[in-house]
């Protein structure tokens, strides 16, 4: 039990200098119970952190983690693992953040120290830069303190501090100093501070501590820092008066957006409107399978302009499918047209959308390509992903490869409030085509130096090395539209930090720059940021980290912490194809992370084609049967009970029922009964089926035997494939609104687009029974009304076939 677990001390030390910021958990626990307990240690931190190090200490030996490249550190741990051991230490919580977490068995009386150390460089975000800090300890804990120091060598303007959890109890025990270039935050609560209420065992302490801050930006050349052989360099002037733009928002009205996403898109555009510069220029764009615009070309953002585009937000509903590829090549297009010397030189595009293609152009490198080629360096892509149904890494690799950034937008009552937050980032351009110079050759390993833009609130950060160690002055210029500055300067501060902060800086461009690489430069790069990530030792997307914890017997185990990155459906496998049950048909699409279902009723001794292959000469027939008898007041249940699977190739047919197996072969036949085995699978160096069978009580008044038919690698079909399976073996587009309660009060409804018909889906769950034959596992899946109609092909009769082995 948890209560026989006493953490006695959570300590946080983040130091910060110059925007670079080092961040040590360390908790202390021990075990007070009799007997071994399970101790866990979880700790939220920023999605954009690199982990660096991680240790145990447990009764006097230390167990340290090594950072490792992601394959070999794999391969030590099956090694190390018996199999079946699974070890995501890192996963995504909430905003921003992933949580790491790891288990140890400690014996009794015995206490453990666990030490977290991860690292990154603050972005400034609308004028400031955030430190956040996860703090869930789950229970009241003895010594509890946060210590936040921040050195920045220019000054600090404004240091706040606020968290989820500080309530007007805790606020007076923030200890905040701040001096001209030190600010030092303190939060320490007693034992009784800690407490929801005086008598009470849990603690107000759980949610996160953010600290938000800005220093003096010089409003020349920025802020230059030099330390053992390592310079940054940052460039932040907000002074600078505004630049006009031209902007088109591309707005998804597919049929997933219906309801709740659609009103908070509404809600946001309306205050995005009032807030464009009358210098502006505007249009908006909205797609599902077809384009509208507000008006075919830009328009000033004049009062009246705006008033008339409000009115045309306010018309926007949610419909069809999702054409994401035709919706920006319109909008590109648009920005094209106008380039006149009346118009601003800056173009942007700002696209949200809540899915991934469904309609028009689906190949998703073509989409890129598309795009890029049209954008062509002249205009920035900004796209806005809504929810988790999105393809993010689509939308990622668009925004990279034109300049522009990617964000997730969170389903939540906030979400207009963040996608204006977006727009407030990018709604004030200062400069365009920034360059960073650095003259003679004083200057090596350089990060990123050129950006298509600079907007206001935001600061652009180059990193380098210096060729001579002893330099202490060299040249810099800057260079924009409109802007040219040259200086020689230095500032001298101690420490390792630059070096690391180069190394960070790096790193996340490199991994940036793999989306808009060749074959082989992809290579390249990919190897310098794996290169960098094991020699700073930061977990990065190419590397793992491996911990080694003493188990109780002899032998060590090995677990591994992984980077997460923002691609939730990297991890691709093909849709699997079930029937089973009362015809419950279900069809599970991973790539869509999620899966549909019907049930098809029709008289028992009816024969329904559920696949058929020309190409492969593949066909499998199946016939109904119905219950023993009716149970009184009930309807009659039927399942499949014989299935009929043709394989021209070989010659072979094979009809399984509940009672037997036969196989004929060119003539030559043979016969196999359902012995112990509950499972019969498919036909070597062919497509694989995995036929099951329910036994059921032989007294049984009602109910008798029946089969599941699984298909395993539904891929290896042509694209001819077709049948009530068949036609979905290569997936399915759907879109599917938002629920709302539905006729069953313990089910809800929803919207769904599918084939070009608009129907009414419950969300409900079918049973596979392929790893668990007895019980089966539960699928939640969107349940399709009268005989799958709407989503099939024609209506379910017309698969009706007249004999086991017939196509007609």
């Amino acid at each position: 039990s948890l209560a026989a677990i006493e953490v006695q001390s959570m300590r946080v030390d983040c130091k910060v200098a110059s925007r670079f910021a080092h961040t040590v958990m360390t908790t202390k626990a021990l075990n007070t119970a009799n007997a071994s307990q399970e101790v866990f240690f979880e700790v939220d931190l920023p999605k954009t952190a690199f982990i660096t190090n991680f240790s145990m200490l447990i009764e006097g030996r230390i167990y340290v983690s090594e950072v490792k490249e992601k394959e070999q550190a794999r391969q030590q741990y099956e090694s190390a693992v018996s199999s079946g051991l699974t070890a995501g230490l890192v996963k995504a919580s909430g905003r921003n953040m992933e949580t790491f977490s790891v288990s140890v068995n400690i014996a009794p009386q015995s206490r453990v120290t666990f030490t977290l150390t991860y690292e990154e460089l603050l972005q400034r975000r609308l004028g400031s830069y955030e430190i956040m800090i996860g703090v869930r300890p789950k229970q009241l804990v003895q010594n509890f303190e946060i210590v936040v120091d921040i050195y920045e060598p220019n000054g600090i303007a404004f240091v706040d501090v606020n968290g989820t959890f500080i309530t007007n109890e805790l606020l007076p025990l923030v200890k905040k100093t701040v001096t001209d270039k030190k600010a030092h935050v303190y939060f320490s609560p007693t034992l009784d501070q800690q407490k929801t209420c005086s008598d009470c065992e849990e603690t107000l302490v759980d949610g996160d501590l953010f600290i938000r801050y800005d220093v003096n930006h010089p409003q020349d050349i920025g802020e230059i820092q030099i330390i053992n052989g390592y310079f940054v360099h940052f460039f932040a002037p907000d002074d600078l008066p505004q630049m006009p733009k031209n902007v088109v928002f591309v707005i998804d009205r597919s049929g997933s957006m219906e309801g709740e996403k659609m009103k908070q898109t509404r809600e946001a555009l309306m205050t995005i409107l009032s807030e464009l510069h009358e210098d502006d220029y505007f249009g908006l764009v909205t797609f599902d399978d077809t384009i509208e615009s507000w008006r075919p070309f830009l328009s000033k953002a004049t009062p009246e302009n705006v008033t008339e585009a409000k009115e045309f937000v306010k018309t926007i509903e949610a419909r069809h499918m999702t054409d994401i590829n035709k919706g920006l090549l319109f909008a590109v297009d648009m920005l094209t047209t106008e380039k006149s010397h009346s118009f601003p030189d800056m173009s942007m595009i700002i696209l949200l959308t809540d899915g991934r293609p469904s309609s028009g152009q689906r190949d998703l490198s073509k989409i890129q390509e598309n795009v890029q080629n049209a954008i062509n360096g002249s205009m920035s892509l900004f796209c806005l992903g809504f929810g988790y149904d999105v393809d993010y890494s689509l939308l990622d690799t668009l925004a990279k490869q034109n300049d522009g950034l990617a964000r997730r937008v969170y389903e939540a009552s906030d979400a207009a409030l963040q996608l204006q937050g977006f727009y407030d980032e990018v709604a004030t351009p200062l400069l365009l085509e920034v360059n960073l110079n650095y003259p003679g050759n004083a200057v090596t390993d350089l990060t990123q130096s050129h950006f298509r833009q600079f907007f206001k609130g935001s600061e652009i950060v180059v990193a380098g090395r210096l060729q001579e160690l002893e330099t202490n002055t060299f040249q810099t210029e800057v260079s924009a539209n409109g802007f040219d500055c040259t200086v020689s300067l230095v500032e001298y501060i101690f420490g390792d930090f630059i070096e690391r902060l180069w190394a960070y800086l790096t790193i996340q461009q490199l991994l940036d720059k793999r989306e808009k690489c060749s074959p082989e430069d992809k290579e390249n790069t990919t190897a310098q940021a794996l290169d960098l990530s094991l020699r700073y030792n930061f977990v990065t997307p190419l590397t793992s980290m491996v911990v080694t914890k003493p188990e109780t017997e002899d032998e060590d185990e090995t677990l591994i912490a992984d980077k997460l990155t923002e691609d939730l459906s990297a991890l691709y496998a093909p849709p699997q194809k079930a029937v089973d049950g009362d015809p419950h048909f279900i069809i599970e699409l991973p790539d869509q992370n999620d899966a549909l279902c019907f049930n098809i009723d029709h008289k028992p001794g009816t024969i329904f084609n559920l696949v058929r292959d020309p190409p492969t000469g593949i066909v499998v027939n199946g016939q109904i049967i119905g219950d023993k008898k009716i149970i009184p007041g009930n309807k009659m249940h039927t399942y499949f009970g014989r299935f009929g699977i043709v394989n021209e190739k070989f010659g072979i047919r094979l009809m399984v029922s509940t009672k037997e197996i036969l196989v004929s072969e060119r003539g030559k036949h043979a016969n196999f009964s359902w012995t112990n085995n509950k499972t019969l699978e498919g036909l070597k160096n062919s497509v694989k089926f995995l036929i099951i069978l329910h036994k059921i009580w032989k007294m049984h008044p009602y109910h008798q035997d029946y089969l599941g038919f699984y298909t395993l690698d539904s891929h290896l079909f042509s694209s001819n494939v077709h049948g009530l399976l068949g036609q979905f073996y290569h997936g399915v587009n759907f879109e599917v609104s938002d629920l709302f309660p539905g006729k069953d009060p313990d089910k809800q409804d929803a919207n769904m687009f599918v084939k070009g018909n608009k129907l009414t889906v419950t969300r409900g769950w079918k049973r596979d029974f392929r790893q668990d034959v007895k019980n089966g596992e539960k699928v939640p899946c969107w349940f399709i009304h009268n005989n799958g109609t709407g989503l099939l092909d024609g209506v379910h009769t017309d698969y009706i076939v007249s004999g086991l082995f017939k196509t007609i």
